[in-house]
Parts: structure tokens; sequence; C-alpha cells
């Protein structure tokens, strides 16, 4: 099973994200947990999320970057869900081994992200705090898929970006069918 943990506060709002979405919320092997559809109010379930991860052979975070990281609710689902002795640390090998893939979308694009940019620093300085996140709990880290721009990008560039998506998640499938 593929877990997609989708992190949106306001997804009628990205075309980017539901495009991604759409593109493989019905890849065989596909489960969403769309987390602001799920905790409103913030009070996650923990072993539900638990479950779900303890199911999954790949996790993949989907969300747009606010203020150079994941939207509030991902990084609280981070530290309810992904506890010492589960996730990490002496007992914590609950996602050894699972891969992991991030999927992220920016409203700056590229050229926002260097020296002469808006953001200063290369969009690579950004991603370690969610490398990080997935390799603490000993899983294994894919390529990410970051769309910058998102907001600007044509209605062919996101399917393209869709398309892209899908044939990761699909290639990651046969992957882990080939490895059981």
């Amino acid at each position: 099973m593929l877990l997609l943990v989708f992190a949106h506060p306001y997804p009628d709002r990205s075309r980017a994200n539901l495009a991604l979405l759409r593109a493989v919320e019905d890849v065989e092997g596909v489960e969403v947990r769309s987390l602001y559809d799920l905790y409103p109010a913030f009070d996650i379930d923990v072993p539900a999320e638990q479950e779900a991860l303890a199911r999954a052979r790949v996790v993949i975070w989907q969300h747009p970057i606010y203020w150079y990281a994941p939207p509030s609710l991902l990084k609280h689902w981070f530290d309810k869900v992904l506890l010492r002795g589960w996730a990490y640390g002496e007992g914590g090998d609950a996602l050894r081994g699972k891969r992991c893939l991030w999927v992220a979308t920016t409203g700056g694009e590229p050229a926002a992200y260097g020296p002469d940019g808006m953001h200063r620093l290369p969009f690579s300085h950004y991603v370690p705090p969610v490398e990080q996140t997935a390799r603490f709990c000993q899983m294994g880290w894919e390529e990410p898929i970051i769309v910058q721009g998102s907001h600007r990008l044509s209605d062919e560039e996101l399917a393209a970006m869709g398309r892209e998506y899908r044939r990761r998640l699909e290639q990651l499938r046969r992957d882990v069918e080939a490895a059981s």
C-alpha cells in the first residue's frame, strides 16, 4: 500500500495540489489521508495514523510550502504520530525500510530561490528538515517532486507534472511488489 498524507489547508484554492492529487488518487494501492479533512481541529487520531503507516510500504507527504516548511498540521502530525519507541529511538522501527516520497509545491518560481531571488537561498536549503524526518525514522528517502511557481503553471504543465507523479508512484508500487 502507498499511503499519501495530503496536507493542504485550502485544497480548493490550489490548482497545483488538486491537479497532482487527482493524477494519483486512483493509482492502484494508493490510500489518501487528507489531514485537514480528517483533523480540522488538529485533534489527530494517533492510533489510526500509526495503523495506516504500519500498513504502508511507501509513504508520500504532499503539501504546499508555507514559510519554508510544511503546513502546521503536517508538522503537528509529525510531532504526534512519529513517536519515540514507535518511529525512532529504542524499539522505534515501525517505519524502517519504508520508502518516503516528498511532493511539495511552492508559489515561488525557481529563480526566487537563489542569491538574487526573494528567498535568497536555493530551495535545496529547505529540504533537510523533511528529509531528516524520514531518515531519522529509518525510511528510504526518494528523490522529491518539487513543483515551483505552481500557481503560474499552465493546465498543460500541471498535467505533465501529474503524469510524472503518477509514473513515480506506479514505479514505486512495482518496486515494492517486486521486493516482496
